[in-house]
């Protein structure tokens, strides 16, 4: 593809697929504006941010992590974003948060040293069904109502509901696909200008999802195209990465159940 067709391509992203989100949030500044709405604390910041494609990644690609960052006061917060409304959101957190504990834990350390991790689950749907943009969930233990506090903090918010808080309109920036200038947002205005407007940005997000193609050439291409179908992916940008219209024919139907 040429330059400016790789442009036209991303600008058909949002910040809520996870192709284009784990390109942005490279950018520390950006990433650091979004976690401090989300967990309502302006002093907060990001020291450093490990994606799925990083060659940092420790993790492995069977535990999905769009975004594990490293903040400034040494804890870790782990954020994803998730179109999908088919999946136990609960237990994927539940696995995604296990799987960073042992991984960032030492043999013989003691329990009262484990991290302190932040999980922040970004979604399309209100999958709670609470009709808020935003839930805190915690451990409570039945008998008394006292909160248990073991390190482990979920928050999860999600694009379908407008309360008018500027949490929301955080939400709303996730779901857009033409390029905003959000006063209240400066560096998440920024980041998105520049992978859209820009060769080398729009280059950045077309390497992930040929990578994500290549991935699935050594593994399982249809599993690959099928993840991509049910993210929404334009279908001619799937051609583009070398899917034939048989391959495409077949993902789909297993998607839509017409096999």
């Amino acid at each position: 593809m040429t330059a400016e067709e790789k442009i036209a391509r991303v600008r058909e992203f949002r910040l809520i697929d996870d192709v284009f989100f784990e390109v942005f949030v490279e950018d520390k500044e950006a990433c650091q504006e979004i976690l401090q709405v989300i967990l309502g604390e302006d002093e907060l910041t990001v020291f450093d941010v490990v994606v799925q494609s990083s060659k940092r990644n420790i993790y492995g690609r069977s535990v999905r992590l769009d975004a594990l960052c490293t903040l400034g006061n040494g804890k870790k917060c782990n954020i994803e974003v998730q179109r999908a409304d088919d999946d136990d959101h609960f237990r994927r957190v539940r696995f995604n948060a296990s799987s960073i504990t042992v991984k960032d834990s030492d043999v013989g350390e003691r329990f009262e040293r484990i991290l302190d991790l932040y999980m922040v689950y970004i979604s399309e749907h209100d999958f709670i069904g609470g009709a808020h943009t935003i839930y805190h969930v915690d451990k409570v233990i039945r008998e008394t109502g006292e909160l248990v506090d073991d390190g482990l903090y979920e928050v999860y918010v999600n694009t379908k509901i407008k309360d008018g808080s500027k949490v929301s309109d955080l939400m709303e920036c996730f779901i857009q696909r033409e390029i905003v200038d959000h006063k209240e947002f400066p560096a998440i205005s920024k980041r998105v200008r520049e992978l859209k407007t820009t060769e080398g940005g729009a280059g950045a997000v077309c390497d992930i999802v040929k990578k994500l193609v290549d991935e699935g050439r050594a593994e399982e291409r249809n599993e690959i195209l099928i993840k991509m179908i049910r993210k929404g992916y334009d279908k001619d940008a799937i051609f583009d990465l070398e899917y034939t219209e048989e391959e495409y024919a077949k993902a789909e139907a297993e998607v839509y159940e017409l096999a």
